[in-house]
């Protein structure tokens, strides 16, 4: 009798603490506590935002754990090269920002996970715009998700251009933009306003990448007869077409247009210090938001770099934008992508699109059942959104730096008066070496 007044009194404890005082129970499950870690580059509140929504979302699909991101935002120029140091020495990270062009060089050092088996099953490749996707891929392996991007565009003052009697559609072609330089010159230098703003600083070639590319040249090709590769990327910059494209700028600069060694991305457009400026579409963060529902009245968009002739309309852009990849040495994979595949969802990654002004690389985004908003919010988003299938990226290869800064001095020197075809050729010899050949 004693033993089953025990088991009774038992019982009822037990009922007790679970039915009368449940949260008694719940110190005693023991949660497993995980930090992914991540570095990125500015600005940090695109991340914060991004993180805060991705986060809680991670969390409650895995109730069994506490998940924190433990981030570190810096510079964008001290951004690769922090990374870099941090891969060398095998640190433990789980997820990075990557620019397009630096794709190629932590690749092929062996640095980034292959995410192809990942994407297969995710199932979502299709959803991308195809430059965007392919600009994730290295040696057709997935590398990274090109999660956002940007493109360039020509944009105008509307009221300095009916001061100088300028129709914007003279801007469409070469001839026409020049000819409206010299006039824009003639009427707004005695306001210290200058026509047209010329990039001279260190991404001078990403602004004549898409004269080359719109009359049929290439940065580079694949060959064969590679030394030790076989086949492998050649130099073809320097081409008819690439010296029809940089006898462009020289015109321009024998205008009287000046080269600008400092910039200031779309800045110097916002305080009104040139009429007209091919700049990326970010420029449109340079204004104050709430002036984004009367912009359109002030400032124009040509959705295009200017084409040589009538004849030739097949315009260009470059575009740019960030990836995101997750380490080799991530300790946590499977939560790093499945983290990482949260930040692009839509209903996660359209308000960061809202607050920074950035373009969506999901068709589904850009043009599809999510685009109201955007559309609805970021002044020309339609006509910088159709740039995107006219756009192209940079190379990924570990080389490109390289060969960009090659490219980059030829276009200084056409700047203080040397050859196209000559600054092109010398530049292209120097790129070849670097190449392997």
């Amino acid at each position: 009798m004693a033993k089953l007044k025990i088991l009774i009194t038992v019982s009822f404890a037990i009922l007790f603490l679970f039915f009368i005082s449940p949260m008694k129970l719940i110190p005693i499950i023991a949660q497993e506590e995980i930090t992914l870690t991540a570095i990125f580059a500015e600005p940090k509140e695109r991340w914060d935002m991004l993180l805060e929504n991705a986060t809680k979302i991670l969390n409650e699909r895995h109730p069994d754990k506490t998940i924190k991101i433990d981030y570190r935002v810096l510079p964008y120029s001290d951004t690769r090269t922090q990374i870099l140091t941090a891969m060398a020495g095998k640190t433990p990270i789980d997820l990075i920002s990557l620019d397009q062009i630096w794709l190629g060089e932590f690749a092929e050092a062996g640095f980034l996970s292959d995410l192809t088996s990942n994407t297969q099953k995710w199932n979502k490749s299709s959803d991308w715009y195809v430059q965007n996707w392919e600009g994730g891929l290295y040696n057709d392996q997935v590398k990274g998700i090109w999660a956002w991007t940007d493109v360039r565009a020509l944009w105008y003052w509307k009221d300095l251009l009916d001061k100088a009697e300028i129709n914007p559609d003279e801007l469409e072609n070469w001839d026409g933009y020049i000819s409206a330089s010299n006039k824009l010159n003639q009427f707004l230098q005695k306001d210290g306003i200058q026509g047209m703003h010329l990039v001279g600083a260190a991404h001078s070639p990403d602004m004549w990448y898409p004269y080359l590319w719109m009359i049929g040249g290439e940065i580079l090709e694949k060959r064969d007869g590679h030394p030790t590769k076989q086949n492998y990327w050649y130099p073809t910059y320097n081409s008819d077409f690439g010296v029809r494209a940089l006898q462009f700028l020289k015109d321009q600069v024998d205008a009287g247009t000046k080269p600008q060694i400092n910039h200031y991305w779309g800045q110097e457009f916002a305080d009104k210090k040139f009429a007209i400026m091919l700049e990326g579409s970010w420029l449109l963060g340079q204004f104050d938001k709430n002036e984004w529902d009367t912009l359109k009245e002030k400032i124009g968009m040509i959705p295009m770099f200017p084409v040589p002739n009538s004849s030739n309309t097949n315009t260009s852009t470059l575009m740019g934008g960030w990836l995101l990849s997750i380490p080799e040495t991530s300790q946590n994979k499977d939560l790093s992508w499945e983290l990482l595949t949260i930040m692009v969802e839509p209903n996660v990654l359209i308000p960061m699109l809202l607050q920074q002004g950035y373009l969506p690389t999901q068709k589904s985004i850009g043009e599809g059942e999510y685009s109201a908003k955007l559309k609805s919010t970021i002044p020309y988003y339609e006509e910088l959104v159709s740039l995107i299938s006219l756009g192209k990226g940079r190379p990924n290869i570990p080389e490109y730096p390289i060969v960009a800064e090659h490219i980059r001095n030829a276009i200084e020197q056409v700047y203080n008066g040397m050859d196209p075809k000559q600054a092109l050729d010398e530049a292209s010899k120097q790129s070849a070496k670097a190449l392997g050949w």
